[in-house]
């Protein structure tokens, strides 16, 4: 799952989904005043290559389901005196609330930690910082989901599981609390309308979501004034819920210990009839459009391109991952040498995708001058015209697979990262064998097949470009690419002035 690009929404919620946050963050080059790259990437060729697969037998987790329908899976792993609990419970993101209540479900899980019926908030963080230990809740927008993710040492684990326990079922919802969490939300979003990756990030996800939820990346001012405790114990009642729960531990516990561990605090958790049922999935735009977020004296371009694409149990998942990794994914992609150390355009461009339960978009960008926005817009469509015309050279290819699967690698040295893997694999009813057989079906991966999902997902003519910087600068430089609608920092749309005629002198 590509969820460590640039662009990471894409590992479901246990890495914090951020789809869309403000992703990056370049300033102007220094040195670049006459066009001059910042440096010249040259290929050797020469590092040592093995040319064998790798092969991984990952350890298995014990897994179990207890009455109340939550599934457990433990790893064991004694290397270091610490246990990390990961409970994933399905169906409380913000992809379920009301339309008219944006930020429910993220609020929920922020004022979990905030007070419990036997603690209050200032309790659970000393409780926490006297334990050693990390309790948080979270649930991102545009995610199904929401994360309660707690870790510490073995030796006091009774104690902070205990206390996690509590923060799941005893959430209190104090009004004081709400309305300080309330006043602390509306200063961050007051801050992040004058960040201009924030401001694409929104725009983007509106224009290829569409209708759907996950076009919401944000709560606003009114939504936040409306919610009350009621809304959300009523949220946390209906929502959270163990038949759509799995929880993973790993660390220095058995299996044993584990399940005795975790029957004795949350056996008790009632079962509903709640099902998880999911929006429809959103359709990729028919048209390319092209949106500019006006941000008057801004010396940058922030940019975002791209379109919907697959969802994480989609058959063409592996050819986009690889095919993301030639064109944009780290610092020897195609995108980031054209434009970074060949034009010296920027500090940075990427490119990423995110697959969930439902189809996520492939997106590429990055910050630029404003005075080369032109030139950096023109690059950007230059590889993706390029990827799609063009197979991928037999070295550039084994070099972007060989990428992927060392990348996978190294993660299995985390307990936390194979525990993760193992949740995903339950979360999307993956095959048993599924990150066994990772890399080579990553090695798999042909030419052909890159090039075959690059016409399928990318296309020119249906792609959807936002655009952040100073409108009287750059809006005539992106109408040479299509049609411009325009918008304001406050995501209100700027109508063009209408010409009156004067009145007749008398």
């Amino acid at each position: 799952m590509n969820r460590l690009s640039k662009f990471s929404r894409s590992a479901p919620w246990l890495v914090a989904l951020a789809l869309l946050a403000p992703l990056w963050g370049q300033t102007p080059g220094q040195g670049q005043e006459k066009g001059m790259p910042l440096s010249k990437v040259e290929r050797k060729n020469r590092a040592p290559v093995s040319k064998e697969v790798l092969r991984v037998k990952l350890p298995r987790p014990v897994e179990t389901t207890l009455e109340n329908g939550l599934t457990l899976l433990v790893l064991e792993d004694r290397r270091l005196p610490t246990i990390l609990v990961n409970l994933q419970v399905s169906g409380a993101g913000p992809i379920h609330e009301p339309s008219d209540r944006p930020g429910l479900a993220w609020i929920t899980a922020q004022m979990m930690r905030e007070g419990t019926k036997t603690r209050n908030s200032r309790q659970i963080a000393e409780q926490i910082e006297q334990l050693g230990a990390s309790i948080t809740v979270s649930s991102p927008f545009g995610s199904s989901g929401a994360l309660l993710s707690a870790s510490g040492l073995s030796d006091n684990f009774d104690t902070w599981f205990a206390l996690a326990a509590d923060i799941l079922l005893n959430p209190s919802f104090a009004a004081e609390e709400l309305q300080r969490l309330r006043e602390r939300q509306k200063a961050a979003l007051r801050n992040q309308r004058s960040q201009p990756g924030f401001l694409a990030s929104e725009r983007f996800s509106r224009a290829v979501f569409g209708s759907h939820p996950a076009a919401v990346v944000s709560p606003t001012v009114e939504s936040l004034d409306a919610l009350t405790p009621e809304m959300l114990a009523a949220w946390h009642k209906e929502r959270y819920v163990p038949q759509l729960a799995t929880m993973g531990i790993a660390g220095d516990i058995s299996a044993s210990e584990a399940i005795a561990k975790v029957k004795k605090w949350l056996g008790g958790w009632t079962k509903t009839d709640l099902k998880l049922t999911l929006p429809p999935d959103p359709k990729p735009a028919g048209t390319k459009k092209i949106y500019l977020v006006d941000r008057p004296g801004s010396v940058q371009t922030t940019v975002t391109m791209g379109n919907i694409a697959v969802k994480r149990t989609d058959p063409d998942y592996f050819a986009v991952l690889v095919m993301n990794r030639v064109v944009g994914q780290g610092p020897a992609s195609r995108l980031f040498l054209n434009l970074r150390e060949e034009k010296g355009y920027t500090y940075g461009v990427y490119s990423g995708f995110t697959a969930l339960r439902y189809p996520g978009p492939w997106q590429a960008g990055g910050d630029m001058r404003t005075e080369v926005t032109e030139g950096a817009m023109t690059e950007f469509l230059r590889e993706i015209a390029r990827i799609r015309d063009e197979k991928v050279p037999e070295a550039e290819l084994e070099e972007a697979k060989r990428s992927v699967v060392a990348n996978f690698a190294l993660q299995l040295e985390q307990p936390a990262a194979v525990l993760s893997n193992w949740i995903i694999g339950k979360l999307y009813d993956l095959p048993a064998d599924y990150w066994d057989t990772y890399p080579a079906r990553v090695m798999a991966i042909t030419a052909d097949e890159v090039q075959r999902v690059a016409r399928k997902y990318i296309v020119p003519e249906a792609l959807q470009i936002a655009a952040v910087g100073d409108g009287g600068k750059i809006k005539a430089v992106l109408e040479k690419f299509g049609a411009v609608e325009v918008f304001d920092s406050e995501g209100r749309p700027v109508r063009p002035a209408v010409a009156t005629t004067p009145p007749p002198n008398p």
